[in-house]
């Protein structure tokens, strides 16, 4: 089976989850903290891929796992990344505006980006690696841009409704996420285990040099602590879900093993971001 049968439904919950936090006020942030908007956003959409290149090129990857890694890279916007903020005390709204944008701008950007690197790797090694721009643009509207509008709408037109909702699936999100990656920990155990020490290294680099940099990049922007732990958090946390939907769609690579640097940076992600929190936490 196709696990992309089970990523579709986790996905369009997940943005449609994300559409039904967002309102006016998550969009005028962008006008009364631009500066904090733009550094978390640069983080996202350019430095983030930027070191994930930097080091599936450093550990030699396999050109699958190459373009999975900077693939996982280009999708910002993880679901869980609003709780974070809160348990991290940061800028909870910063954090709804950051996810919301970034959703947005890889709508172009991904293609963009990702396309490159499949012609780099290609050349690189004398494989033929093609991505069909058109198909994953309409994919990336349908599965993320779709959803996300109608949480939006419901959240408009019946607030009520919208807050009742974002709390039932709110609570699934995370198992969600978990049940994904144990499928596709089942279905590819022994690519996994073959590979899980190179990925793991690589997985672990590119959550921490993400979290050094954008850490900088907050500092040298003057935030205050709420704003730059959200932007670290931002930057650290991606939507590993929309990483697995591209790899594993027919309509796209049909690889689900282009998939697992997703699953194992899913996982990473989120053991290595609470040990995040919890150290802000205990130092108050």
């Amino acid at each position: 089976m196709n696990s992309i049968w089970i990523v579709i439904p986790v996905l369009l919950v997940l943005m449609f989850l994300l559409g039904t936090d967002l309102d006016k006020k998550a969009f005028t942030n962008v006008a009364k903290s631009p500066k904090a908007v733009i550094a978390g956003t640069i983080g996202q959409i350019i430095l983030l891929p930027l070191i994930a290149f930097g080091i599936a090129w450093a550990l030699k990857l396999p050109p699958v796992y190459f373009i999975g890694l900077v693939l996982v890279a280009c999708c910002p916007g993880g679901s869980s990344s609003n709780v974070f903020s809160m348990l991290a005390k940061g800028d909870v709204a910063l954090s709804v505006t950051l996810t919301a944008i970034s959703s947005i701008v890889t709508l172009i950007t991904l293609p963009f980006i990702m396309s490159g690197v499949a012609e780099f790797v290609s050349l690189q090694n004398n494989v033929e690696v093609v991505l069909p721009v058109g198909k994953l643009l309409v994919q990336n509207i349908v599965l993320l841009f779709a959803p996300m509008l109608v949480g939006i709408m419901l959240r408009h037109f019946r607030p009520e409704a919208a807050r009742k909702v974002n709390r039932i699936l709110g609570k699934c999100a995370f198992p969600a996420l978990m049940l994904l990656a144990g499928v596709f920990f089942l279905q590819y155990t022994k690519e996994i285990m073959e590979n899980f020490r190179i990925l793991g290294v690589a997985a672990s680099a590119l959550i921490l040099a993400a979290m050094l940099c954008s850490s900088l990049l907050s500092r040298a922007g003057r935030f205050t602590a709420g704003v730059r732990r959200t932007i670290v958090i931002e930057v650290g946390m991606q939507n590993a879900a929309q990483a697995i939907a591209i790899a594993s769609s027919p309509l796209i690579f049909n690889s689900g093993e282009m998939a697992i640097p997703a699953i194992i940076y899913a996982l990473l992600m989120n053991v290595i971001l609470l040990l995040y929190v919890a150290f802000i936490r205990k130092k108050g």
